[in-house]
Formats: structure tokens, sequence, C-alpha cells
């Protein structure tokens, strides 16, 4: 780390403390040249994927697009807005996990329709016959009946 008050590229640390509920690292250091001293914070940089488009094109993750995407699904749906960051959370946290650098925006797709089969199965129903593009009413059907087949009877819960 260079030292701000000398450009000296030979920094100490004196001592380390974690921060924001363990999400940062506070350093303070002391130049091994000028022997001032000065704090930096550390923090995990956790880069989200690009996204490739179903038309072969990428563009930057955008988190705004996926939140709108979530929030037109569960429009006028009894899922509070502390639901929906959290699945927002999830998808974001599965992104990060694949490691990956770039992702097929189908994965993203699938994730999102896993988050809502979750919250409201309404909105799932809205958002697959959007993402799926359903040509006519038997397609929309199978996916009823291939949701009603998933859950379970009265019997099962007891």
């Amino acid at each position: 780390m260079y030292c701000p008050f000398c450009n000296a590229d030979d920094t100490k640390v004196v001592d380390s403390r974690l921060v924001a509920e363990g999400g940062q690292v506070r350093r303070r250091r002391e130049c091994v040249d000028c022997s001032e001293r000065f704090t930096t914070y550390e923090l995990a940089e956790l880069v989200m994927p690009r996204v490739i488009k179903s038309d072969g094109t990428r563009e930057p993750f955008d988190e705004e697009k996926l939140r709108a995407g979530l929030q037109r699904a569960l429009e006028k749906r009894p899922v509070s807005i502390e639901q929906i960051e959290i699945a927002l959370s999830q998808i974001k946290h599965f992104l990060q996990v694949t490691g990956e650098r770039e992702i097929n925006s189908r994965i993203i797709g699938e994730e999102v329709m896993a988050q809502l089969h979750e919250l409201d199965e309404v909105a799932y129903i809205r958002f697959a016959s959007v993402y799926r593009s359903f040509q006519d009413l038997s397609e929309f059907q199978d996916e009823l009946n291939r949701l009603k087949s998933k859950k379970p009877t009265m019997d099962e819960d007891q």
C-alpha cells in the first residue's frame, strides 16, 4: 500500500480490526519511510458475472433490472418488500457462487423462477408465461399441471 503522504510503497500494518459487522477490515498502517500513520478499509469485492443474452450479446449484470422483473411478477401479490429483497440476495449469491465470469440469461431466469415458486405460485406462473413465451393455452395448462403435481396434498402435510 502506498503512503498517501510521501508515496513510498513500503508500509506496515500496525493494527487490524473487523468493522461493519465483519464486512470490512480496518487497518492502521505506518509508512516505513516517513513514519506517518493512516487508516485503510478493506472489503471483499464480489464481481457479478456478465450476462449472455439469448441473441448472443453480452451485458453487465443489472440488479435493478432483476428487481423490476421480480416486482412486476409479484405486483398486487401478498409478498413483502423484505421477501423480495431476500429473494434478490439469494439470486445474486447464486450467481456469485458459480464463479463464472459470464452466465447465460437462461440460467438467471431459471433461478428467478425457482425463487418465485417459493414466494408465490401466481407470480411464478406470471413470470413463467412471459419467460417461456407460452404460445397457447395448452402450454399454460401444462405448466399449471406441473405446478399442481409438485404441490403436497393435505394428507402429505400432516
